[in-house]
């Protein structure tokens, strides 16, 4: 695990392995699980593939939120059970409920997430911008003061996620990242759910390559 310090907060980045499956195939991945909190309380973004590891990683602090990116099942597979080991409630945004339901059919997560929303931890706070295109509820979060954007598969080093699957599109992702993502200020650390981190910076010049490419 490798950890930074944003102003008065810690920002853990844990990498676990797994699985993903959709549309009848399966790959193997690293997920990035993003820890942001100070020494006493946390909240955990994404925590992939390892609910025991999140948990030793979160150690003795009390965890707030789980906050989800997006439904895909690399992303939320082990979710139930780290909710289970830290007690603490799970937020994704609605239009991504299909795909949890594909994973849990029996139990929900325990909130929505809706666009705006902000959750507060150390005194500052994580505001959820709506990033459709990879999914239809994918969700970014910003922490605005410490100039970083947590933005699971919708912006990654080098472009947009991937979206050749079902409940994808191409032109809404472009979209979300020309004007919720881009839009940040440049120095922003973009800390991504698979691979390394970028900044907004960095990936913005590109924008006209990728729409191009198409991916």
């Amino acid at each position: 695990m490798t950890g930074a310090e944003a102003g008065s907060l810690r920002i853990d980045n844990l990498v676990t392995s797994g699985a993903f499956s959709l549309d009848d195939g399966t790959w193997d991945v690293d997920n990035n699980v993003w820890i942001i909190g100070t020494d006493t309380e946390c909240i955990v973004i994404d925590p992939a593939h390892n609910a025991q590891a999140v948990a030793d990683a979160v150690g003795d602090r009390a965890v707030t939120a789980i906050l989800l990116t997006h439904g895909h099942d690399d992303h939320i597979r082990s979710v139930a059970e780290f909710r289970e080991l830290s007690g603490a409630p799970v937020h994704l945004h609605r239009d991504d409920w299909m795909l949890w339901n594909d994973v849990y059919p029996e139990a929900e997560p325990d909130a929505d997430i809706t666009d705006g929303e902000e959750f507060s931890i150390g005194g500052s706070t994580l505001q959820a911008l709506h990033t459709p295109g990879h999914s239809p509820g994918s969700v970014s979060f910003v922490l605005g003061a410490e100039d970083t954007v947590f933005t699971g598969d919708t912006l990654f080093n080098g472009g947009p996620g991937a979206t050749g699957r079902s409940y994808s599109d191409f032109p809404t992702i472009v979209e979300s990242i020309r004007t919720r993502l881009l839009t940040l200020p440049g120095q922003t650390v973009v800390r991504t759910g698979h691979g390394d981190s970028t900044t907004i910076g960095a990936e913005a010049p590109h924008l006209e390559d990728w729409i191009a490419r198409g991916h």
